[in-house]
C-alpha cells in the first residue's frame, strides 16, 4: 500500500489552484505559497494569461498540465461546478484532487470517483478542508502555518470533521506531541478516500508511530476502518463525535445521519474498540491515551 509519504512526496508537491482567481481561491493560494507549498499554476476558464500571486493562469487544466509537472490539483469551485472541474484534473492525468466544496450532489460525488478508478486518481473530499504536512507544506484550506495547530511529529492525524481536526491537533501541540500529516476526509456520505485508506497509508507510513483516527456518526466509514485495524502494527487511538445525536436527524455534515440503528456513535465505539483501537469518551482524553503508549 502507497504510504502517506510516498502518495504526496517527500518534498513539497507541485500544485495546480483550480478557481485561483477567485476570493478563497486567491487568499489560500497566497497562504498555501507563503508557507512553501509549490503553487506552480491556476486554472480559471477565460482568465488565461492573468497571475495570481505569482502564480500564471490558464485556461484549462490540460494547458496547465502541458507547461507544468503537477502532482495535486485542489478544486476552489462552487459546488455546483466541482464534478466538471475535478473530473476535468483527472482526465488530464494529474495523479491527487483535493475537492474542497460542501453540497456537492452526492450523483456527482459518484461520477466523480468512478471517473478517478478509471485513471487510478487519489480523490479526497468533497466537503474537506485538505492535507497538512506540519513543516513542509498544505493543500487546501486548513491554516498549515499555525504553530498553535501543527508541529512536525510522528502522530497521524485523519479526521472527517475539519474543525474537529483542528481542535485535536490543539491539544495534540500543546501536550508535546507533533503530526507528521493531517489528513481531512470530508463529511459527505460517499468521499474520495475513506478511513481505511488513510490507515493503510498511516500504516506503510515510515515517519508515523501512531494513528489518531477522528469519526463521528453516520455512514459505515469507520466500521470498515476497524476491519483493517485488527492487522495494523501502529497503534490507533479515536474519538467519535455524537453520542447525543437523535436518530434521523442530520447532525452538521450531510453524512453525519443517525437511521435505523445503525452508524451510531456506540456502534462505532465498540467495533473500533473491538479491533484493537483506544476509544476516548470526550477529546482531550486522547492526549492521555498517546502519553500511555510506548512511542
Amino acid at each position: 500500500m502507497t504510504s502517506v509519504r510516498e502518495l504526496f512526496g517527500t518534498a513539497p508537491r507541485r500544485v495546480l489552484v483550480q478557481g485561483i482567481t477567485g476570493g478563497e481561491g486567491s487568499y489560500w493560494t497566497e497562504q498555501m505559497l507563503a508557507y512553501g507549498s509549490q503553487v506552480v499554476a491556476g486554472c480559471t476558464p477565460g482568465k488565461a494569461g492573468q497571475v495570481v500571486a505569482g502564480t500564471p493562469v490558464y485556461d484549462t487544466v490540460s494547458h496547465a498540465v502541458a507547461d507544468h509537472d503537477i502532482d495535486v490539483s485542489v478544486v476552489f469551485v462552487p459546488a455546483r461546478f466541482a464534478k466538471g472541474a475535478a473530473i476535468e484534473a483527472i482526465e488530464a492525468g494529474v495523479p491527487n484532487v483535493i475537492v474542497l466544496a460542501e453540497f456537492v450532489p452526492v450523483h456527482d460525488t459518484m461520477q466523480i470517483i468512478a471517473a478517478a478508478r478509471a485513471c487510478g486518481t487519489r480523490v479526497i473530499g468533497p466537503n474537506c478542508p485538505g492535507v497538512v504536512f506540519p513543516g513542509r507544506d498544505f493543500v487546501g484550506i486548513m491554516p498549515g502555518w499555525s504553530e498553535r495547530l501543527f508541529s512536525p511529529g510522528r502522530i497521524g492525524v485523519v479526521s472527517r470533521s475539519g474543525s474537529l481536526g483542528a481542535l485535536i491537533n490543539l491539544h495534540l501541540v500543546q501536550a508535546g506531541f507533533g503530526q507528521s500529516a493531517f489528513l481531512g476526509l470530508g463529511g459527505d456520505p460517499i468521499v474520495g478516500t475513506t478511513f481505511r485508506d488513510a490507515l493503510e497509508m498511516f500504516e506503510a507510513d515510515p515517519t508515523t508511530d501512531a494513528v489518531v483516527l477522528l469519526g463521528e456518526v453516520g455512514g459505515p466509514m469507520e466500521e470498515q476502518a476497524a476491519s483493517y485495524l485488527e492487522s495494523m502494527h501502529k497503534p490507533v487511538v479515536s474519538f467519535i463525535a455524537g453520542k447525543n445525536a437523535p436518530e434521523g436527524k442530520k447532525m452538521g455534515h450531510a453524512g453525519a445521519l443517525v437511521s435505523g440503528g445503525k452508524g451510531t456513535a456506540a456502534s462505532k465505539m465498540q467495533a473500533l474498540s473491538a479491533a484493537g483501537a483506544l476509544v476516548a469518551d470526550v477529546p482531550t482524553e486522547i492526549v492521555s491515551l498517546l502519553q500511555g503508549l510506548d512511542l
